[in-house]
């Protein structure tokens, strides 16, 4: 399901977006084809991981911000490129996290084992790669280059932090810059350069999207705590689980003393989501956690003023408010 679904959109635009995306679509699928059945079944699988297809929305969004009249085959070819990348980490973070339903679906490590996950995960990254450098834009791999290995940095740093009752917000949001929203920033950052090299868009378009990648992940995270499954469509209290703080247990670790602190790590530490869901929500820290997502899209919004005002960069505006209405 495309993000534009539900926002009114100039009807001219929503044509070209919807064409551009189903050929992104078509790009995916022959890049995800192979003359081996069982590649074949677990591509077809993960066609569902696409979702909302948001990464290559902002590259063409991007682009007809930055002034281009049409869509290159530059552009679907980075579209599709960022969705592997991202197709790739929600496989990888699914092993991770020992999750079973992603998108209302199994998952790959609860159907085929977490070896298969992993390989298959390892297989779309460097398919996107391949296919990146097939439109021979050198630049662009060396974004995307960099960007997989902050992703990785990401994780990493989580994992170092897993069961880390004292992690700070400004661990918090590292991670949450380089798991999630450096790839959003770079969509729209490649798209705004392939359309104009030497323009001015480019670095208010990156600064946008990394602002409204980390209010999309602080939406993510409170759906983990707060989210019924059914309509999350993936598993929820992961992050509980696995000893992953999120903003609002981390505003009640930082600023709860004495008895009320003993009984936050009690819950904490017998994984009790029910018992941690009232605390944090009577706290007001549930509020406080989407004030700031909200924060992040008013500061992604202003970026969006520096630029002419046309019915793309309208539609990205909307785009980033709709990342505080998310129920899935």
């Amino acid at each position: 399901m495309s993000l534009i679904n539900k926002i009114r959109v100039d009807d001219e635009l929503a044509g070209i977006l919807g064409e551009e995306l189903d050929r992104v679509g078509g790009i995916l699928e022959d890049q995800l084809r192979s003359e081996h059945e069982i590649v074949n079944d677990l591509c077809l699988h993960i066609e569902s991981y696409r979702g909302k297809m948001l990464r290559p929305s902002l590259v063409i969004l991007s682009a007809l911000t930055s002034g281009s009249k049409s869509i290159t085959h530059a552009h679907r070819v980075v579209a599709a490129v960022v969705e592997m990348i991202h197709m790739a980490t929600l496989i990888h973070d699914d092993v991770l996290d020992e999750a079973d339903t992603r998108r209302g679906g199994r998952t790959i490590n609860n159907l085929h084992g977490n070896e298969m996950a992993v390989m298959l995960g390892d297989y779309l990254i460097s398919n996107s790669f391949h296919l990146c450098s097939s439109i021979e834009q050198p630049w662009i791999n060396s974004i995307l280059g960099s960007i997989t290995n902050t992703l990785c940095e990401g994780e990493l740093i989580q994992l170092g932090n897993r069961q880390n009752l004292d992690i700070d917000q400004q661990t918090y949001f590292t991670i949450v810059e380089k798991k999630t929203a450096s790839l959003i920033g770079a969509s729209c950052r490649i798209g705004a350069m392939l359309s104009d090299p030497e323009g001015r868009s480019a670095d208010h378009l990156e600064r946008f999207g990394v602002s409204c990648g980390i209010a999309f992940q602080i939406t993510d995270d409170l759906l983990d705590l707060v989210g019924d499954q059914d309509v999350v469509g993936k598993s929820v209290g992961r992050d509980l689980e696995k000893g992953k703080l999120t903003l609002p247990t981390i505003y009640a670790m930082n600023e709860m003393e004495g008895d009320d602190r003993r009984r936050l790590v009690d819950l904490i530490e017998k994984r009790d989501l029910v018992g941690l869901r009232s605390v944090v929500r009577d706290a007001g820290l549930i509020d406080r956690a989407m004030d700031k997502a909200s924060g992040l899209v008013e500061s992604a919004k202003n970026e969006l003023e520096s630029l002419d005002e046309t019915p793309a960069r309208i539609l990205l505006g909307s785009l980033a408010d709709g990342i505080i209405d998310r129920r899935y």
